[in-house]
């Protein structure tokens, strides 16, 4: 007669416990159930991770419409080629007598600006300050105006060869001369042009976008 298997669950009476009972038994309460502030917690970090997860994937696909030329965006960066600070407009000659000049001397040399102003006022120019001054400007010489004097720059700057002509915010029609080391002289009166023509301004090359960083012309007046 064959005997009943033998039960492993039972030892001499007693009950084995197995290790899946022991893992039930001593398995830790999932406390988030009971605890409805960690609960509340657990989902607040979850949607905060997930807006993280969905600001990275919104970023990586901007920058990569940007890079495609999908999205274009204005740019903060000027171009040195599209900026002209030189005025395009043409002038008439304004007369000697209708021009109201002051000349400064930035060079070493003692009495350059009595000197030529002395010639300016033999051709008729209205000659008001004759002083020294301080430049940073490295070219022959500065003619500086408001909009309203720019005819009559024009019609300095005939007088004095490779000039370089600038801007600055006065009004009236008055003109200033900043003589520097390159100087060497005016043009014979007789060859002056009188023609109507345009400003001359520094060469592009020495353009900045960055108006303080043009040739420094000091303020005179």
């Amino acid at each position: 007669m064959a005997r009943k298997p033998k039960d492993v669950t039972i030892l001499h009476g007693h009950h084995v416990v197995s290790g899946q009972e022991l893992r039930a038994a001593f398995a830790e309460r999932d406390e988030t159930v009971d605890d409805p502030v960690r609960l509340r917690r657990w989902m607040l970090h979850g949607a905060v991770l997930v807006l993280l997860i969905g600001l990275i994937v919104a970023a990586i696909m901007t920058a990569l419409a940007i890079m495609n030329g999908q999205i274009k965006i204005p740019t903060a960066e000027h171009s040195r080629a599209a900026v002209s600070l030189c005025p395009t407009a043409t002038y008439d000659y304004t007369p000697n007598d209708k021009v109201n000049l002051n000349v400064y001397n930035a060079t070493d040399r003692p009495g350059l600006a009595r000197s030529v102003a002395d010639e300016f006022v033999a051709r008729k120019f209205v000659v008001g300050t004759v002083n020294n001054t301080q430049s940073g400007y490295r070219g022959v010489a500065a003619v500086i105006s408001g909009a309203a004097g720019q005819s009559a720059a024009f019609s300095v700057q005939r007088n004095l060869p490779e000039s370089d002509y600038f801007q600055d915010g006065r009004t009236d029609g008055s003109v200033d001369v900043i003589l520097t080391s390159e100087f060497k002289a005016l043009t014979s009166p007789d060859l002056v042009d009188q023609t109507p023509g345009q400003l001359s301004c520094p060469r592009e090359s020495r353009r900045i976008v960055d108006n303080a960083k043009l040739p420094v012309v000091p303020k005179t007046r």
